[in-house]
């Protein structure tokens, strides 16, 4: 993590649910302060009147006055550097690949575990996406590859075999299955994600998902 102790601000509308977040973000090692705001326009004038910008923003979607949509765009245009993680019960695929676009920073399920938050958090501190793994499946049922690529700069970094295994995985096939459509061995395959992980500086398939997204590489 870039900071050993971070600032934090919890943005829901819903008062019980944002004191759950604050009492649990106090166990973790990392926080040293948490705030908390009821919806984007509290959030906006609390950074606005204290001066300073927290390292972090928890933020629900759904919440009157302001929602998370137009938060994130404000902070970010603001606040660049700012990160944003959703928290939200939406798994809208079209609603969570606007807000990517946006620049959120992480995409969190409100049924996630403890555990699955501080982890959330880590990543994203690292400058890691995190993508709740609940919605990996979702986002690759509804994505297609982009062919020719819209974004110079990847064409240059996929050749035509990586964006064919992109394809196959976005279609949520397994590595024996995209070797038989490919006419390939599973390891051959594996190795083509290996590289496809490697290029894209991303962890796993939701976070390849993600980056082949937000570069252009697939629409949703």
């Amino acid at each position: 993590m870039d900071k050993a102790k971070l600032n934090i601000v919890v943005t829901d509308d819903h008062k019980l649910f944002r004191k759950g977040i604050c009492a649990l973000l106090y166990d973790f090692d990392f926080t040293n302060d948490v705030k908390e705001a009821g919806n984007g326009q509290e959030l906006l004038d609390l950074i606005d009147s204290s001066g300073e910008v927290p390292d972090l923003v928890l933020l629900d979607i759904q919440m009157p006055v302001m929602d998370g949509v137009e938060a994130t765009e404000r902070l970010k245009a603001k606040y660049p550097d700012l990160r944003i993680i959703i928290i939200s019960m939406e798994e809208d695929v079209q609603l969570v690949t606007h807000l990517v676009d946006k620049g959120i920073d992480g995409y969190l399920l409100k049924n996630a575990d403890p555990e699955e938050l501080e982890l959330a958090i880590r990543m994203t501190m690292k400058n890691e996406f995190y993508f709740s793994s609940s919605l990996t499946g979702a986002f690759m049922r509804g994505s297609k590859i982009v062919s020719p690529v819209k974004d110079v700069n990847n064409a240059d970094l996929f050749s035509e075999r990586e964006l064919q295994v992109l394809e196959l995985i976005c279609k949520e096939l397994t590595a024996s299955e995209i070797a038989d459509e490919l006419s390939l061995s599973a390891r051959t395959v594996e190795g083509y994600k290996r590289g496809l992980l490697s290029k894209s500086n991303t962890r796993n398939v939701a976070g390849l998902v993600i980056y082949a997204i937000k570069n252009q590489l697939v629409e949703v």
